[in-house]
């Protein structure tokens, strides 16, 4: 009887031990969070609250922890990928092709936000009351005028206004204005609606956003212009990651919000708070292509408007931008 109460009390003590050791090498199999990387709307900590509960649906999905790195500029999230510190991310067209185009990210998915063509489009905003509030006094003499604008990485702040009104007018934004103010859209857009800058370029998702948030700032501003329709932004992940996740993540993003019931309802309010009333479109890399052209045209004007030393010279730079987009081209069809 103490042989077999002693046995049992070895069988409970092993099992003890096993079932420790299993918990153990479950801890150890726990996979580490993913990192996805989101741009400030208006500040670090608004970005993090507004992707809460998609990255909480997408944790449960894939059943491993999601953290947020919310960063104050461009240049912290394209230092962030640099250094391999964020896992996926949704950026800006011109963001998305600089990552790509160094082979560390791939294309998941992009933004839709209405059925037909899309409908972002870069704007430059004034206030409604004089001096300085019309399209011809901004184009006739800019050197009066005090400009809040977004990184030069940044489609609708930068990209399209510089290539699509202002270098076809003569005008660099960088050096023709009284001062700048480099920020996100939303304090652009206060910069000018509290006096501290006259213009300010943005776009018409996030001055939708602003007139919800800021009704008193938005009633004084006026947009003076608009473009033609913007690259979306896109979602991307690191290249290094395995295929399958890479599935797994595109099929949450396309699928969010797609399906009946209550909690598809739910996802699709909470995709209207993102402004991706339509949620995402599974792409890949050729989606890059328009940012592409994008980035090639404003290279050209460029290189058109400058001074050169010689024609050769000019013609050289040219013959520069041309063999580096074909390449890109090349790379984002998938050729080698």
């Amino acid at each position: 009887m103490l042989r077999a109460a002693w046995r049992c009390s070895v069988a409970a003590a092993l099992g003890l031990h096993a079932a420790a050791a299993l918990a153990q090498g479950l801890r150890g199999e726990l996979p580490p969070a993913l990192r996805f990387g989101v741009l400030p709307i208006g500040g670090a900590v608004e970005s993090r609250e507004n992707w809460t509960v998609l990255l909480n649906d997408l944790s449960r999905a894939l059943g491993r922890p999601v953290s947020v790195l919310s960063v104050s500029s461009y240049e912290s999230l394209e230092q962030a990928i640099g250094r391999n510190e964020v896992d996926f991310a949704l950026l800006s067209a011109k963001l998305a092709l600089d990552a790509v185009s160094q082979r560390r990210m791939n294309v998941l998915a992009q933004v839709t936000r209405h059925e037909g063509a899309p409908d972002h489009r870069a704007v430059l905003l004034t206030r409604t009351a004089p001096p300085f509030n019309t399209l011809q006094e901004l184009l006739a003499r800019p050197e009066r005028w005090r400009l809040a604008r977004g990184d030069s990485r940044s489609v609708s702040g930068f990209m399209v206004p510089q290539l699509e009104l202002f270098l076809p007018h003569g005008i660099a934004m960088e050096t023709r204005f009284k001062s700048e103010i480099v920020d996100t859209h939303q304090a652009t857009a206060l910069a000018v609606a509290n006096g501290d800058a006259d213009v300010a370029t943005n776009n018409t998702t996030d001055f939708e956003r602003f007139r919800r948030q800021f009704p008193a700032e938005a009633a004084r501003l006026q947009v003076i212009w608009e473009s033609k329709p913007t690259p979306p932004a896109l979602f991307v992940v690191r290249s290094d990651h395995p295929p399958a996740l890479q599935k797994k993540l595109q099929a949450f993003l396309v699928g969010y919000g797609r399906g009946k019931g209550p909690g598809a309802d739910a996802e699709r309010e909470v995709l209207k708070s993102l402004h991706a009333s339509l949620g995402y479109a599974a792409a890949d890399n050729s989606a890059l292509l328009p940012a592409a052209a994008l980035e090639y045209q404003l290279a050209r004007q460029r290189a058109l408007n400058a001074k050169w030393v010689s024609p050769e010279a000019r013609a050289g730079r040219l013959e520069r931008i041309e063999r580096s987009h074909a390449e890109q081209v090349r790379m984002l069809h998938g050729f080698r």
